[in-house]
């Protein structure tokens, strides 16, 4: 625990899960001056996946004062890469040629060094930061009277029990859905499925000069591989692809992996001369939203609300800014007002779902051979790449005029469709058939 000015076992907030959009949460809300506690289940530093970050995340890196120390711990990031086996060449794409050049890099990072990095930044600004200790339950009606106080169990690892009453909760709990489990609110979400099976490796061929630390996306029949190369030299490589592939699985998981990636010719070698370390890691279906993100005293943030896939990079800039959103709503509601916290509440439901809706079109699309040919050959017609860049880069919340040509995208997609007909259709049908397969064995 860290020490600070609050002794009191009634905060003014709980905050649940010690990830990037607790840790953000809790540092911002302890900033005004609230009395916030930050529960993670797990100790820093932990491993966790997702190292790759997007250029939108900078500036909220700066409102948080933490830009300078996650740029001592990253690998500049300037763009990405498109690698298909059915297209004799590669597709890059620079953040620099957005529709706002302003935000040209971002970084790639250890989920392990980061996460650490702004969990001990909240206690710094205030937060009074546990680890190793486990949120077993929330009673949002435990209080009584006008000052209502949720009640909140808490158990460590040495089998201690503790109670907590805080006037307001914020859940940030990733995949663990804490609030959305208990309150019978998560549901799968059924335009899409899909599972990661990942390591990584030493020694991995990585790109000259100022293309070092892009990411590399490489399609193969089963779905797609990202390529996160990292600081110390390594590389973070993964598969995602539906669960229904995975299950074809008959050995190892280091196995499977080297298997899979020997689908993807232009990927194992890349490989060639590499050595997996620490194994293979896996995770089960990506898919998932609740019903609501926020209600009476709490408000679901990050993962803990919804994520769909990791094929754009979007998890920790959705999670981080809607830690901003729920910081602000929340600083209104605790210090009484509330017109204001109404109107803050409602702009936190419309960012909630907007940036998965906004990625989401890209990935339910993503294998699709009509998305591959505007990929590997893009053309900035009326500035859809800009566009496409701008969305790539995280840039939704702004007044940057993307909606126009990301219609025009839309467009021109459906239009490649029909001159590919039966190809699209057999894709289509490809995805249905794994989706269903995939819906059904989860209700098993």
């Amino acid at each position: 625990m860290t020490p600070g000015p609050f002794t009191s076992t009634e905060p003014d907030v709980v905050v649940i899960g010690g990830g990037p959009a607790g840790s953000t949460v809790a540092a911002l809300l302890a900033d005004k001056g609230h009395d916030v506690v930050l529960f993670e289940k797990a100790h820093h530093p932990r491993f966790h996946i997702g190292e790759s970050l997007l250029p939108m995340n900078m500036p909220l890196f700066d409102r948080l004062g933490v830009r300078t120390e996650v740029e001592a711990i990253g690998i500049a990031k300037h763009g990405a890469e498109f690698v298909s086996p059915w297209h004799d060449h590669t597709s890059h794409f620079f953040f620099g040629e957005a529709m706002d050049k302003s935000f040209p890099y971002a970084v790639h990072v250890r989920r392990s060094e980061f996460d650490e990095l702004l969990f001990r930044h909240a206690a710094r600004r205030g937060a009074r930061t546990f680890e190793g200790q486990r949120v077993m339950g929330v009673d949002m009606d435990a209080g009584k009277g006008a000052d209502k106080r949720a009640l909140v169990k808490i158990k460590a690892e040495d089998g201690s029990e503790t109670s907590w009453r805080p006037r307001f909760v914020i859940d940030a709990s990733g995949r663990d859905t804490v609030l959305s489990n208990q309150f019978d609110a998560k549901q799968r979400n059924r335009k899409h499925a899909s599972a990661a099976l990942f390591g990584h490796f030493a020694n991995a061929e990585r790109r000259p000069g100022r293309y070092e630390g892009n990411i590399s996306l490489f399609w193969f029949d089963h779905g797609w591989f990202w390529y996160i190369p990292l600081k110390d030299g390594t590389v973070s490589v993964g598969a995602v692809a539906s669960p229904a592939y995975f299950k074809r699985r008959k050995g190892t998981l280091e196995e499977f992996l080297m298997e899979t990636i020997a689908l993807a010719p232009k990927l194992a070698a890349r490989l060639k001369n590499a050595t997996l370390m620490e194994g293979a890691t896996t995770t089960g279906n990506y898919a998932y939203d609740s019903k609501f993100c926020r209600g009476d005293r709490f408000m679901m943030v990050g993962d803990a609300y919804a994520f769909v896939d990791p094929m754009f990079s979007s998890g920790v800039y959705l999670a981080m800014n809607s830690a901003f959103e729920s910081a602000a709503a929340a600083d209104l509601w605790l210090r009484g007002e509330m017109k204001e916290a109404e109107k803050a509440f409602r702009r936190f439901d419309k960012v909630m779902k907007h940036g998965p809706k906004m990625f989401s079109w890209f990935i339910y699309r993503i294998t699709s051979p009509a998305i591959r040919r505007l990929f590997m050959n893009p053309r900035n017609i009326w500035r859809m790449q800009e566009a496409l860049l701008s969305i790539l880069a995280g840039d939704l919340f702004r007044n940057t005029p993307i909606g126009p040509r990301f219609w025009g995208f839309k467009i021109t997609y459906y239009v490649s469709c029909i001159g590919i007909l039966p190809q699209a259709i057999k894709t289509w049908a490809w995805r249905r058939r794994n989706l269903k397969e995939s819906l059904e064995a989860a209700k098993t």
